[in-house]
């Protein structure tokens, strides 16, 4: 039996923590429970920001893990993650938008925007654990190559 990866386990722990954590001051907020809704929101982001510097991190000095299941699925898996990465990338742009809006009490456009963020966040964290498991879980992960050796050559 081959244990899972500890970086990519960790930095899906936490993007689904936020995934979390973004629905229960989702829940707050509809109970108008202000307070506890911003420290949540708070959180949910910290979760975000853990995962995304254990990415990025890894990313840089490791590399990321090539696709290792069946040939005849690998652009299907390559369509669903371009597709994630694309929904991730929004996601976080919006976070970033929604946490400054409500920290701001521009409060017009953060009630706007936070709903629409959130639905965008769910999805981004569910097709960020199903490319895990896709690449961890379900099938053996391919070759991993840093980007510092794909481009400096060490």
């Amino acid at each position: 039996m081959n244990s899972l990866p500890i970086l990519p386990t960790i930095s899906t722990t936490f993007i689904l923590l936020s995934a979390i954590t973004v629905a229960i001051g989702w829940w707050q907020i509809k109970q108008r429970k202000i307070e506890a809704h911003k420290k949540t929101m708070f959180i949910a982001g910290v979760f975000a920001l853990l995962f995304f510097i254990i990415y990025a991190s890894r990313t840089i000095f490791i590399g990321n893990t090539a696709f290792g299941g069946p040939k005849e699925i690998k652009i299907y898996y390559t369509i669903f993650l371009v597709f994630h990465i694309t929904l991730a990338t929004i996601g976080a742009v919006f976070g970033v938008v929604s946490i400054l809006t409500g920290f701001k009490n521009k409060l017009s456009i953060h009630r706007k925007l936070g709903p629409v963020t959130s639905i965008i966040w769910f999805f981004s964290a569910i097709t960020g654990v199903a490319v895990y498991l896709l690449l961890y879980v379900f099938y053996h992960g391919g070759e991993t190559t840093s980007m510092i050796k794909a481009i400096l050559g060490f």
